[in-house]
């Protein structure tokens, strides 16, 4: 999944947050949902600009950011 295509971030939009497709729907936004046990089908029902692909979008940004963030190694 190429969420590049998808997730965009504008200075001037939501405080520079990540949006799906320029819409003021956040990454976090859709994240959060997901993690309070919505289905798909729930956010995809109350958020009708929204696509099953945007969701799998929001889950690869959420995940390729978390592969990128450098942690301290642990001491011994």
């Amino acid at each position: 999944m190429n969420y590049k295509d998808i997730i965009t971030i504008e200075p001037g939009k939501r405080g520079g947050k990540p949006c799906v497709r320029g819409l003021r729907i956040t990454v976090y936004e859709v994240l959060e949902y997901l993690a309070s046990e919505m289905s798909e089908a729930e956010i995809l029902d109350d958020f009708p600009d929204l696509t099953r692909a945007d969701l799998k979008a929001c889950i690869a940004y959420a995940a390729d950011r978390e592969r990128r963030f450098m942690t301290a190694p642990l001491s011994a």
